[in-house]
């Protein structure tokens, strides 16, 4: 097996490195491509791996590529984890809807269309050339935003690719906290989009959790959309539902805070290389543990070895509606619960998913699809349109000269908006 890791220099690298520690029988990996533009980050990843493989007792040979299509021949799955703009683009997408009196947030509102509009055409030629090389291939997407890099690569290219988010174990995690009992022992419904979703139904061993477990459970909840809310929902809902159910209060906790995210994930990461490019250092340093969105290996990995295996597999994935979910789009892409195995990946069937909600999920799928739409073409109406439709936005004479702002200040990874340039 060849695994290729596009992004590689990223820090969370060594986290895939560590999850196929010890499937050696199962996951005979013998080459591990590392793909990263930034050169320097790319060379202390693959020292750092070098030195953490062997005290790991992983055998793969590794190689450093600084374009994917020297790594894709011969790939048998494609990992993707790269952020187009850097930390520094995340800042501006914080910063400037903040400073005109909107959520700044990653992936979350205008911030997160402006990834969405650097990255799906990245997305798509990085497809592109798998369809070239590497045409059996499965991209196993982490990249943000991850749901809807997933509906452009279904509807642009025809490699196999499924989208995913560490945001889908929280949920059994909780629940096994809760009752103490293994995370394997649990299911649940899943209904919604990536970043924008709710677990519900939830069972241990096929039995119901009681009302009273179903609470606890929920409790880690509240200051996501208060305790009431919850309550009365009786939904497990994402983390980021708090710019969507407490929008005032997360605006004014940003806007009052010293740095945004995106600023001090820049200072984090300054001692996270500084500790990789230690030679004395073959362990992940302490400091990455801050980082955030950390167990996202643990579901890539999860789906690549179902995928190569052939076991059937539970999983919570980014796929196509297909009918799944009746109020939304067949080619519409969702966060649902999934069975993986060679044969693919199926969402399993949702007849009754969650009215109470069905209105806010069904809102920010039409901006996704505008928006995907608008970072494929470079069209403006679209891209203010996408805008427009988002339910943190929604103010037309407002979202105009914000739409122009954060282009201007993306112009570099707007190609498609900027012909002319």
């Amino acid at each position: 097996m060849k695994i290729v890791i596009v992004g590689a220099g990223s820090p969370y690298s060594p986290e895939i490195f560590k999850e196929l520690s010890g499937k050696s029988e199962i996951l005979p990996v013998e080459e591990i491509a590392l793909v990263d533009i930034d050169t320097k980050r790319l060379s202390i990843i693959h020292s750092f791996l070098e030195r953490f493989s062997k005290r790991i007792g992983i055998h793969a040979r590794i190689t450093s590529h600084a374009h994917w299509n020297t790594a894709l021949p011969g790939a048998d799955f494609v990992i993707t984890q790269y952020r187009v703009g850097g930390n520094a683009a995340r800042v501006k997408d914080e910063r400037i809807p903040l400073s005109m009196g909107f959520i700044g947030q990653e992936t979350t509102g205008p911030g997160g269309m402006m990834k969405a509009l650097r990255t799906i055409p990245v997305a798509l030629s990085l497809a592109h050339s798998m369809e070239r090389l590497c045409p059996d291939a499965w991209m196993i997407n982490y990249t943000n935003p991850s749901g809807m890099i997933a509906e452009a690569l279904s509807k642009y290219s025809s490699i196999h690719s499924v989208g995913l988010c560490a945001g889908g174990i929280r949920p059994a995690q909780q629940l096994a906290k809760a009752a103490s009992v293994r995370e394997e022992e649990i299911r649940y419904d899943f209904f919604g989009l990536n970043h924008l979703n709710f677990a519900y139904n939830f069972t241990i061993h096929g039995k119901p959790v009681s009302e009273e477990l179903l609470q606890k459970t929920l409790e880690s909840r509240y200051d996501e959309a208060t305790e009431p809310l919850i309550r009365a929902l009786k939904l497990f809902p994402s983390s980021y539902l708090q710019y969507y159910f407490r929008t005032q209060k997360r605006y004014n906790d940003i806007t009052t805070a010293e740095k945004t995210r995106g600023e001090r994930v820049l200072e984090l990461e300054k001692v996270i290389y500084d500790a990789y490019a230690n030679p004395a250092c073959d362990d992940e340093p302490a400091e990455l543990k801050l980082r955030g969105g950390g167990g996202y290996s643990q579901v890539a990995i999860g789906v690549l070895e179902a995928l190569y295996t052939g076991v059937d597999r539970w999983m919570v994935c980014n796929v196509p509606n297909q009918g799944t979910v009746a109020c939304l789009p067949n080619d519409a892409v969702i966060e649902t619960a999934c069975i993986v195995n060679a044969a693919g990946i199926k969402p399993l069937p949702q007849p009754n998913f969650p009215k109470t909600v069905w209105g806010l999920v069904c809102a920010v799928k039409n901006y996704e699809q505008l928006a995907i739409e608008a970072a494929v073409t470079g069209n403006r109406d679209l891209a203010l349109a996408a805008l427009v439709a988002h339910p943190l936005v929604r103010d037309a004479d407002r979202a105009l000269p914000l739409l122009n702002a954060l282009l201007e200040a993306n112009r570099e990874f707007l190609p498609n908006f900027f012909k002319e340039s």
